[in-house]
């Protein structure tokens, strides 16, 4: 049997010796594009927006609305005063300096595979939301290195997360460059790219999937229990895969180590009760990646689009937003879930 191989993209994992390599300079910041509750359909429409062509398109319609009663003079003062004790509450629950357009500002977040793809878009769309970065990756040291030069706040950090202390020094450089961590976003990953059906699935290729997905994930979530900032801001998100959900042939071992990871972030969470660190998955669908195409012919590729709702593939652009809104106090509520962000895959 032709031995198999795991091909790798945007994953902070690579058989490299652990060493830390710190790369930062200065740059204007990204537009933000935070998944905001100002941007739902306001109480005079009504309706799912749909994404289309890269536009937002809202097909609601107009509804009645009962005009309210004129309070009483008593009744405004004691509105006021409730609007000033929860606008105060709001205030005093962000970070110094941020506001609407940077909920971010003032928080550190180490984001693992983040030289390409998923993991890159997520780290550009966190420090447009006022974060500084730590950017973990494993071989690709000039796209890591011109990605920490195209942030205002970044350190781009060389780590094999399916080791110990390489997962340690990602935690050990937020310490030494800012302070400390409030967010991990554990992105890396590989994908056995000759898709092999779990009876043809060679032992070593098996063992790499699960080291760099579930091992690796783990040792970056047991570092981020015990390091990440407590008592309100700290977010930790994994990103796994919708086929956790589909359970699509020749994708075993792939499938495994998310489903796998997925357990674990759902029971942190409710291990970190009481520290205000939340933590979910967001999980992909079928996203135009360079892992994603690799090793795939064109019928793989048109049916994945085919089999999509909304019949396109999906982009890191679409993932990185969700990512970004978990990462933010506004989604404090969210805690324990999966979110799969597929188009409608599944």
């Amino acid at each position: 049997m032709p031995p198999r191989h795991a091909h790798s993209e945007d994953r902070t994992a690579q058989g490299s010796p652990s060493r830390t390599t710190h790369e930062t300079s200065r740059s204007p910041s990204a537009p933000s594009r935070a998944l905001d509750a100002t941007q739902r359909p306001g109480p005079a429409r009504r309706g799912w927006q749909h994404r289309q062509s890269r536009a937002w398109i809202n097909t609601g319609r107009a509804r009645a609305c009962e005009r309210p009663k004129k309070p009483t003079a008593a009744a405004s003062r004691t509105m006021a005063d409730t609007g000033d004790v929860a606008a105060a509450a709001e205030a005093s629950a962000r970070p110094a300096g941020s506001s609407s357009t940077q909920p971010l500002a003032g928080r550190v977040a180490i984001v693992t595979g983040a030289s390409r793809g998923i993991g890159r878009a997520i780290a550009t769309h966190l420090s447009s939301l006022g974060a500084s970065l730590v950017l973990g990756y494993a071989a690709r040291a000039d796209e890591a290195g011109a990605l920490a030069a195209s942030l205002p706040r970044a350190v781009a950090v060389r780590a094999d997360v399916s080791d110990e202390a390489g997962a340690r020094s990602l935690f050990d450089a937020a310490d030494e460059a800012f302070g400390g961590a409030h967010i991990l976003v554990a992105s890396a990953g590989v994908l056995d790219d000759t898709y092999p059906a779990v009876a043809g699935t060679a032992t070593e290729a098996f063992d790499r999937v699960l080291a760099v997905n579930l091992r690796g994930a783990f040792l970056c979530l047991r570092e981020a229990a015990n390091r990440l900032r407590r008592g309100g801001g700290g977010r930790i998100v994994a990103v796994t895969s919708s086929v956790v959900g589909s359970l699509p042939p020749r994708f075993g071992a792939y499938t495994a180590s998310k489903a796998a990871v997925e357990a674990l972030v759902r029971t942190m969470a409710k291990e970190l009760g009481g520290t205000r660190v939340t933590a979910n998955c967001v999980a992909p669908g079928a996203t135009a990646t360079d892992m994603f195409f690799k090793g795939k012919s064109e019928a793989m590729v048109r049916h994945a689009v085919e089999t999509n709702p909304m019949q396109r593939l999906g982009e890191p652009g679409d993932i990185a937003p969700v990512v970004g809104f978990l990462c933010t106090d506004a989604a404090e509520w969210v805690n324990g879930q999966v979110i799969r962000a597929n188009g409608g895959y599944v």
